[in-house]
């Protein structure tokens, strides 16, 4: 298994992002991210590449599309041991992700608020995140996948001792990943279920 060279930190909860981020360049990780989270990291006097620097291609749409990019999504997807994959990453230029620290767009705190409108509730409804998540843990052979603060310890223990998270690692938490994605998805879906289309301004 080869060693963990690029990361992609992206957290609405950002609890003990400084020091996580740190300890990641301190072991030669390089990091990309985005919006409030690149600054967050820049703020701790931490080297942070925007994610569009990576791609070559912008934010865009108020923020919708971030890293919607085949640079990101194959750099997590690619099966390392895979020859046809590593041959289209060659031709196509792609760079590997090995480890992605996100959580999400804080939806139901969002529509936990009263006054709430039907506006605010869909643009709090990741999506670029969700995708990244699914990725990284559908390809947990290859790729670190982060949602708990909690576990920034274990994984950066494992990675100083080896270069690498054990493969029993990965497996744990890309578990934690679709139990997560799942719960956001049902909560999404049972606040929709309950909003009035008729009477709604969201349609008018």
């Amino acid at each position: 298994m080869s060693k963990i060279e690029r990361a992609i930190i992206s957290l609405t909860d950002k609890t003990g992002i400084e020091g996580f981020a740190k300890e990641l360049a301190d072991l030669g990780v390089e990091i990309l991210s985005t919006g409030g989270t690149a600054a967050k990291i820049r703020e701790a006097g931490i080297d942070v590449m925007d994610v569009s620097e990576f791609t070559g291609f912008p934010e865009m749409l108020d923020g919708r599309v971030k890293t919607l990019h085949p640079k990101v999504h194959g750099g997590i997807l690619n099966q390392r041991t895979n020859k046809e994959h590593q041959e289209q990453c060659a031709q196509y230029g792609l760079k590997n992700i090995d480890l992605i620290a996100v959580n999400l767009y804080a939806f139901e705190k969002t529509v936990a608020d009263p006054n709430c409108s039907l506006g605010d509730a869909i643009e709090n409804i990741d999506i670029g995140g969700p995708t990244m998540l699914r990725a990284s843990a559908k390809n947990f052979n290859d790729v670190t996948v982060i949602v708990d603060p909690d576990d920034y310890p274990q994984v950066i223990k494992e990675i100083k001792e080896t270069g690498n998270t054990t493969l029993k690692t990965r497996f744990r938490l890309a578990a934690k990943v679709f139990k997560l994605t799942s719960v956001y998805d049902t909560t999404i879906s049972a606040w929709l279920e309950n909003v009035d289309v008729d009477s709604n301004e969201y349609f008018k």
